[in-house]
Parts: C-alpha cells; sequence; structure tokens
C-alpha cells in the first residue's frame, strides 16, 4: 500500500509541475537578462544595510533628475506632471515621486519593497573578554535559524556617532585585505546528539581578537590591545559603541550560481532584489499618467514599527508635502481620496519550491524559480491570519498589464496551509482602503545567510514594476 501511495504522490508532482520559462527566451533575450542582472549583483553586493541601501538609492535618483523634497520646500518649488522629487527618513526610508497627468485624488501608483534583511547587531555594550578571546555580543534581528550564521565570514557594516556628532561609517570585512568576524562552533568529536543544535541565540557572539596586550606586570588581556586598535585604526572610543548602530553580515559579494549561471547566491535578497527592481522602473518612469511612487521602507523584518519603519507616518507625510508643492493639497481629505483610490504593489519575495524539503511545499500552488514573478492573493498564516486579501477586480486589471507586456508570471501561495506563512507591508498600506497585492520573486533558502534567486525572475520583476507605473489605470 505504501508504494502504490508513493506512486501516486510521484505521478502527481510530475503532472503538476510548473514549466520554467528559460526555454521560451532566445539568446538575445538571455543576454538581456544577464545584463540586468549585472549590475543587480553589484548593487546586492555593495548596499548590505538599508543605510547603503538608501544612499544608492538617493544618488541613483539624482543622477535620473529627481531633485531633493526638503529642497523643493525650502524654495518653493511648483511641481508639475513630469517632475521627479524623493524623500528620505532618517537616512533609513526612501520615497519618489514622479508626478503624473491625472490629479492626486485620482490615486497614486505605488511600488513599496523594504531595504532591511536578517542580521545580526551589535548590542550597545559590545565588547568583552572571555577566557584568551575577545568577543562582541549581538542580538538577531528578523527572523534566522541561529546555526546558518555560524563559521561563516561576517563583516561589519554601520556608523558611529561620537558624542560630538561626528559619524564614523563603518564597513569592515569586505575588502581582500580586511579581517571578518566569526561565530565559533562546537566540534562534531564533541557532540553528544548528533543533530542536535548546539548554538542559542544568546551564544551568537563574534570573534573579534585573541592577542594579548601587557596591561602591567601580572595581566596580560586581550580586550586592551582591542581597545587600542578601535582607537588607533578607527578613532572609536569603546563608549562611543553605545551611539553606534552596527550590523553583522555576511562578508564578500553575491556572485552566479550554477554552471549556467542562471541564479544568483548572495546575501539580501530578501528584500532588496524587489527593492533594487523597483528603484530602476521608476528611474525609467517618464510622465505617467498616475503618479508613480516607489517607496522603501526599513523594519520589515521586525513587524514595520518605529520611525523608519511602514507604520510611521513618513510616506503619508510625504505625500501631503509633495501635493501641497503641486498645488492638491486642499485639506485632509484631499491626503485621504488620494491614499484610497491608489493601486499598490507590495514588492516581496516569496517562498520558492525547494525539491529538497519538499513536504513543505504544496506543489500544485507554491512558486517556482525560474517561472517569473510570483503574486501571492494573500499572505498570513492559518487561516489568512495577518493577511491582505487582494480584490478579484484588482487582480484582473494586473492579468491583463502582464499578458500585454508579455510578462512571466504565476499566482502562488506560500507553503502548505498549515505549514507557516509570512507577511508584508501590504497589510499596513491596504488600511487606507487601497487596491494592494504581494508580487516579488521566489527564493530557496529564504532569511538564510546566502540566499538563492532566478536571474529570470529579477529581470521580469523589473519589466512587471515597470509597466505597473505606467498602464495601472
Amino acid at each position: 500500500m505504501a508504494t502504490k501511495t508513493n506512486k501516486i504522490e510521484n505521478n502527481f508532482e510530475k503532472a503538476t509541475k510548473v514549466n520554467n520559462k528559460w526555454c521560451l527566451c532566445n539568446e538575445n533575450q538571455q543576454k538581456v537578462v544577464f545584463k540586468f542582472n549585472e549590475g543587480y549583483i553589484k548593487f546586492l553586493s555593495e548596499n548590505k544595510t538599508e543605510r547603503e541601501c538608501a544612499a544608492f538609492c538617493c544618488a541613483e535618483a539624482e543622477k535620473h533628475g529627481f531633485v531633493n523634497l526638503d529642497t523643493a520646500i525650502k524654495n518653493k518649488t511648483k511641481l508639475k506632471a513630469g517632475d521627479k522629487v524623493y524623500a528620505v527618513n532618517r537616512d533609513k526610508s526612501v520615497a519618489l515621486f514622479v508626478l503624473g497627468t491625472d490629479k492626486f485624488e485620482a490615486g497614486l501608483n505605488i511600488l513599496g519593497a523594504h531595504i532591511d534583511s536578517p542580521r545580526l547587531d551589535l548590542k550597545q555594550n559590545p565588547l568583552y573578554e572571555k577566557n584568551g578571546f575577545c568577543l562582541m555580543d549581538t542580538h538577531y534581528y528578523g527572523g534566522i535559524k541561529y546555526y546558518q550564521w555560524i563559521t561563516l565570514p561576517l563583516a561589519m557594516h554601520g556608523v558611529v556617532v561620537k558624542k560630538n556628532g561626528t559619524v564614523i561609517n563603518v564597513n569592515i570585512g569586505e575588502k581582500d585585505s580586511d579581517p571578518v568576524f566569526y561565530i565559533s562552533d562546537l566540534l562534531p568529536h564533541l557532540k553528544k546528539e548528533a543533530g542536535k543544535e548546539e548554538v542559542s541565540g544568546e551564544q551568537l557572539d563574534i570573534v573579534v581578537g585573541n592577542m594579548s596586550f601587557k596591561k602591567d606586570k601580572e595581566n596580560e588581556v586581550v580586550i586592551e590591545n582591542l581597545r587600542k586598535i578601535l582607537k588607533t585604526s578607527y578613532n572609536i572610543e569603546e563608549d562611543d559603541l553605545i551611539s553606534a548602530e552596527l550590523e553583522i553580515v555576511p562578508a564578500g559579494r553575491a556572485r552566479d550560481l550554477g554552471l549556467d549561471r542562471s541564479m544568483v547566491v548572495g546575501y539580501g535578497h530578501d528584500d532588496r532584489s524587489c527593492a533594487y527592481t523597483s528603484l530602476q522602473a521608476i528611474l525609467e518612469c517618464e510622465k505617467p499618467k498616475r503618479t508613480a511612487v516607489c517607496l522603501l521602507v526599513d523594519k520589515e523584518e521586525i513587524g514595520s514599527n518605529g520611525a523608519t519603519g511602514m507604520k510611521s507616518r513618513f510616506f503619508e507625510n510625504v505625500v501631503a508635502e509633495v501635493m501641497n508643492l503641486a498645488g492638491q493639497y486642499n485639506n485632509e481629505l484631499s491626503l485621504k481620496r488620494t491614499l484610497t483610490n491608489s493601486n499598490m504593489i507590495s514588492s516581496d519575495v516569496t517562498a520558492g519550491y525547494d525539491p529538497s524539503w519538499a513536504a513543505a511545499y504544496n506543489i500544485q500552488t507554491d512558486a517556482f524559480l525560474a517561472c517569473g514573478i510570483s503574486f501571492n492573493k494573500y499572505t498570513g498564516h492559518r487561516g489568512k491570519s495577518g493577511a491582505n486579501d487582494a480584490a478579484p477586480e484588482y487582480i484582473a486589471k494586473l492579468r491583463k498589464i502582464l499578458e500585454d507586456n508579455k510578462i512571466f508570471f504565476q499566482f502562488t501561495e506560500m507553503g502548505k496551509v498549515d505549514q507557516g506563512g509570512g507577511g508584508t507591508i501590504a497589510y499596513i498600506l491596504a488600511e487606507y482602503g487601497m487596491n494592494v497585492i504581494d508580487a516579488g520573486i521566489p527564493l530557496l533558502s529564504m532569511h538564510a545567510p546566502f540566499e538563492v534567486a532566478s536571474k529570470l525572475d529579477i529581470y521580469h520583476a523589473y519589466l512587471f514594476y515597470k509597466a505597473f507605473l505606467k498602464d495601472m489605470k
């Protein structure tokens, strides 16, 4: 009986397997996909924190003719159709606008992604010595599996702000000449139970030194040497770490994956793959009918809270400021109408089917790599709890855009019904009453230090985001 059941399951898997779309691309189309991903790989390799991503986005915006909103407000600039402005929130969130020919109250077309990723953060008093080693104490950020972060070369990115206001930018571990950091693991020779995870969240402390420093005649300590290095090499006192924001991320560049180079492996695909493609879409947007918006926010991985998360009033306030410069902010009611009549794509990644862990997936409904951008009508978990659930009328309009522009796409869910689930910023924007749906790139090993995405999916996400800004009515 068991053998018969297995045969049925195997036949079902073969019958419902989604078609890989690479075979539909000719040689020239493949070259275009690969070329686009060269820029993405560079971006992913060089921008591993939300601050770095925000700075990159602002620099690219200015290259493409966008004006800082603060400058426009100061100069009392009168905005008109075709004008481009951007706003920054505490160096961690960015909103870009291309003004359309329609009135604001007709609604906006919004692409919303997040630029934070799971990682380790240094605590405010991180430096300590233990039995001849100097370590730094960390607190993990976002949903991670602890064991995935041990025995990897790690880099330190972020800022240290001194009492006088001086900001020291830190980036250690990315150059070949840089040192890296490390979290140790218990060797298999000393494990009592095979397969048991030995590391806890409190044990994810990075090794930063082992060389002792002669403090006096009787004491040789490692920590004093590290304090000296911080001071002489980086102009950082130990007390300055109190007012620091230092993130521990995997060291090294994103790379082509596979002999066919069809995939990208790297840190931070979630959600910088969707952020990069959304950014490229709005940078190329010219004189849309509806005002086009690209919103890139922080803190999604920990609930979108805080001053730089989607739950803050940043976006709402910035829309009001742009409307005011365009002479269309009559009162709060005009802002509410603008937001309610808007269309939004929550540009976020989803789980790609992984044959090595097939038991967690529903092969009939889950996303596949190299099958195009993935749409999730709803996310949440166990009975759609915490989900935005997109309206079928909205989905029908999106289908037309996808088909008119010959974009590869799939409508999917995330795993088996009671297996798990996830959330995005979709439900937060939906609270304004606007149309919202999740649409992004399927990943293998989401939230791992190194995730995997298909180059084809990345490119078709970009094509869709560009078409959405232009064609959505």
